[in-house]
């Protein structure tokens, strides 16, 4: 699956999305818009959040699909519960 860019690779700023396009009539609506702070994460954290939701917000399970501890699991959603706090709200 693609990931949306979220760095300038010229210099790393922060890119923001400048157009949206409906599909049925065309109509575009412009304005600069923050991607939502999901798509910010990394790849590996949008993963995991991906699969902690399939698990239906269970760490016991994401602990078994990942082969790793529960404490293991709980510190990787503590960190990425972190990133998400420092996350400017506009």
């Amino acid at each position: 699956m693609k990931r949306a860019p979220v760095h300038c690779p010229a210099c790393d700023g922060e890119l923001v999305i400048t157009e949206l396009t409906c599909l049925s009539c065309e109509t575009r609506v412009t304005g600069h818009y923050r991607l939502p702070s999901l798509l910010r994460l990394n790849p590996d954290d949008q993963r995991f959040i991906e699969a902690f939701v399939r698990a239906s917000g269970s760490l016991k399970a994401m602990a078994g699909q990942l082969g790793v501890s529960y404490p293991t699991v709980r510190n990787r959603l503590d960190n990425i519960i972190e990133t998400l706090e420092q996350e400017p709200t506009q």
